[in-house]
């Protein structure tokens, strides 16, 4: 089976990096890995909804060797649990600085912006996207920072958008079709 999935020729080209592949991807979650909305409950609970969709892509990425990094303006136990639930190994919550926060994470990796991908949505997500090697936006983001991106997705934040973002990075990279490949014999990737 070869690969669906296809992007144009200067996209890839832009989304490989230096490198020919990113070695990380950033994510915000509201507007992101969410559709934006906060339900909150008479008990003050925060409850989001999460695609499998994104959340699949996410795990995929991780498989493929690009670290996500999941950064949050916000903390909730929702957030943590599904980070958690996807197994991802690095994410900081209410992150008041955004940038800071990146940089700091990127110290650790020994990762510089130049091999790292980035997705937001909304201003607090600009710093990181100006930064970043390859910058990425919902088809639902705020007018600036869709200016700002490398790409934006067909899908809105919360809707396949996230997943979008991954596909197209593990294209760049020329791991989608092995991952897909291993997909067809068995689900846990191995």
């Amino acid at each position: 089976m070869e690969p669906a999935l296809n992007f144009p020729p200067a996209l890839l080209i832009r989304a490989q990096g230096p490198n020919l592949g990113m070695r990380c991807a950033i994510f915000d979650v509201d507007g992101v890995l969410t559709d934006g909305r906060l339900y909150i409950d008479a008990h003050g609970e925060t409850m989001k909804a999460f695609s499998t969709l994104d959340g699949h892509g996410l795990k995929l990425l991780a498989q493929g060797g690009i670290v996500p990094l999941v950064i949050t303006g916000r903390d909730s136990p929702a957030v943590r649990r599904r980070v958690a639930d996807l197994g991802l190994q690095h994410a900081i919550y209410g992150a008041q600085d955004k940038l800071a926060a990146a940089e700091g994470l990127l110290a650790s990796l020994q990762i510089g912006w130049d091999e790292t991908a980035a997705i937001g949505d909304d201003w607090p997500d600009l710093p990181l996207l100006a930064r970043a090697g390859f910058a990425c936006a919902p088809a639902n983001a705020h007018a600036e920072v869709k200016a700002l991106a490398d790409h934006v997705t067909a899908a809105t934040g919360g809707h396949g958008a996230a997943r979008e973002f991954c596909d197209l990075l593990l294209i760049a990279a020329g791991r989608y079709a092995r991952l897909l490949h291993g997909h067809l014999k068995t689900l846990d990737g191995a």
